[in-house]
């Protein structure tokens, strides 16, 4: 698949406001590539399609994780959402014939993050948060850690979303957390430094 094709399939699967954001994480997907000598073609075509099951309804999400043994964690079965990156990545593989493991893998771990993400997979995870339309409390500061340091700006990442959880009474999926730790674990011990 190539983004052409992937594009006309994520504009008439999502709401324009989604198939925008989706662009736009692309296009900052390719940037952070170009930043970090990775493969621009496949960090945009994981931007344009990483939200493909973003607005499924949770049951049909819950529905097709179960029939296809990708529930990880009860939290998943408590807030359905946090299913669309793996169902997401079930079903571009299996109804679009997407192959490439390594985009289909950026779109699984883009909004849980996994322990021992590629380069590629950070740069979904961050593009998705710092793309041009967000806007919340520390968004400056990660893009420039994003732009920087994948590593920094993951842990950044995590911290924000981790906070913005709990600031709103939601389920915390453990894999944040072991991901957020085993990152940190592997930082320079002075986070002043960044």
């Amino acid at each position: 698949m190539d983004e052409i094709r992937a594009e006309e399939i994520i504009r008439a699967r999502l709401s324009e406001n989604r198939y925008q954001h989706s662009r736009r994480v692309a296009m900052v997907a390719r940037e952070m590539a170009r930043t970090f000598g990775l493969d621009e073609t496949k960090a945009g075509l994981a931007g344009i399609v990483h939200d493909y099951a973003k607005g499924m309804p949770g049951y049909e999400l819950l529905s097709i994780a179960r029939e296809h043994d990708l529930l990880e964690d009860e939290v998943e079965e408590k807030s359905p959402d946090l299913l669309h990156a793996t169902v997401g990545a079930f079903l571009l593989s299996r109804d679009h014939g997407l192959d490439d493991e390594e985009v289909l893998n950026a779109v699984r771990s883009h909004t849980l993050g996994r322990v021992g993400m590629t380069d590629l997979e950070k740069v979904l995870f961050l593009a998705d948060l710092i793309e041009p339309g967000r806007d919340f409390p520390g968004i400056e500061r990660l893009r420039c850690l994003a732009m920087r340091n994948l590593d920094q700006g993951m842990v950044q990442a995590i911290d924000l979303t981790l906070r913005y959880c709990m600031d709103q009474g939601r389920l915390i999926h453990p894999r944040t957390v072991l991901v957020r730790n085993n990152l940190l674990s592997s930082l320079p011990s002075d986070r002043t430094l960044w």
